[in-house]
């Protein structure tokens, strides 16, 4: 049996927003779904503006250039 430690890595590399919840998948594996209710930019947004995020700063940063919203990744890793 090999010892495989399993390190996190917080770094997003794929984001789906649906009609009510923002999805965001993680390099370790993880899965996020967070509420629309949390971002009022993205919960007033329109579909084309929502499917519209980007991933940048090398997964650290979710970004909608559309409605100018900005969610940083660990923001939401964190209990409060």
């Amino acid at each position: 049996m090999t010892d495989e430690t399993i390190l996190p890595d917080p770094r997003a590399v794929d984001i789906f927003v649906t009609e009510d919840m923002l999805l965001v998948g993680l390099a370790d594996g993880r899965e996020l779904s967070i509420p629309l209710a949390w971002s009022s930019k993205l919960l007033a947004a329109g579909e084309a503006a929502r499917a519209g995020g980007q991933i940048v700063q090398n997964g650290t940063v979710l970004h909608w250039p559309a409605i100018d919203e900005t969610i940083v990744v660990a923001s939401l890793l964190r209990l409060s």
